[in-house]
């Protein structure tokens, strides 16, 4: 098991225990809020597995069916994650609107505000390291599981300090208010989840100082070409795999060319073991000159 599969499956445990202090905090206060709260991590453990599975799946080798790997399915993890945190707004709404109609009372407990807060600090420290982690990792699951609990930890901060209020102002309809806001919180971070994971799916172009990086690489191992030009990247999951055509004098052998090729291969691959470059060599003839020029 790798170390993305570790924190994963860290993300399960944590995600278990950050829903049992919720849970208790809302039991323990009867409130609203707490139970939009405690119903996010409901979504945060289904996520959690959903990711596991996705980095088992992102790590098996190539095979016959998938000569280019398995990565994208850590794309496919952060699309239903997305679903499923709006699955769990609309949720929340609902039980915000039944408060509505018919009031509660509630009451925040001193073990119901430390529960609480033990559950937010928790989500917060590890929230930090899938973020940390993730993107050192290139593993976009990680990185939506991170960027998901950080909204979980600002919906809880805003749903203490509302209770505070509904409680010190003698306001109970604060407390399914507030529950409306933590749910349209959350209503937007699934949809911008969904929305930045269906961009790998469509084979979403490499961020452009990546696309820079690779240019001046190919640029500076390229002795012996004429240029390169039609540079293609596209990203899936940790991998970012590069294609190009590269321009040689029409007349020079084919084992010259190949060496041009295999020594432009290992420049990017040396600075990224994760990035795959693929050449098409052409001859002068077929020069642009509005690519890279490597003379």
């Amino acid at each position: 098991m790798d170390t993305t599969q570790k924190i994963a499956l860290g993300s399960i445990v944590v995600g278990v225990a950050v829903l049992a202090l919720k849970s208790v905090a809302y039991l323990l206060t009867g409130s609203v809020a707490l139970y939009s709260d405690a119903a996010e991590s409901v979504v945060n453990v289904a996520a959690a597995i959903g990711a596991f599975v996705a980095v088992r799946v992102s790590a098996t080798p190539p095979d016959r069916n998938h000569p280019y790997g398995h990565h994208k399915a850590e794309y496919v993890s952060a699309v239903v994650e997305g679903a499923l945190i709006i699955v769990a707004a609309g949720a929340i709404l609902n039980e915000a609107w039944n408060a509505f109609q018919n009031p509660r009372t509630f009451e925040l407990t001193p073990l119901g505000l430390a529960a609480s807060l033990a559950a937010s600090a928790i989500n917060a420290a590890w929230c930090l390291l899938l973020l940390r982690r993730g993107r050192a990792l290139r593993s976009p699951a990680l990185v939506a599981d991170g960027k998901h609990l950080l909204s979980d930890v600002v919906s809880s901060v805003g749903v203490l300090i509302g209770i505070a209020a509904a409680l010190f102002f003698r306001q109970p309809w604060l407390d399914p208010a507030i529950a409306c806001v933590v749910a349209v919180n959350v209503l937007w971070s699934g949809a911008q989840l969904v929305r930045s994971s269906v961009g790998g799916l469509m084979d979403e172009a490499a961020h452009d100082d990546t696309v820079e990086r690779i240019k001046a690489v190919i640029a500076a191992n390229a002795d012996g070409a004429i240029e390169a030009h039609d540079l293609r990247t596209r990203q899936a999951g940790r991998l970012t795999f590069v294609d190009f055509h590269l321009v040689v004098s029409g007349d020079m052998r084919v084992t010259d060319a190949h060496d041009i090729c295999d020594r432009v291969e290992r420049a990017p691959h040396a600075e990224d073991a994760d990035m795959i470059v693929t050449i098409h060599v052409e001859p002068d003839n077929k020069a642009k000159h509005a690519g890279i020029v490597v003379l």
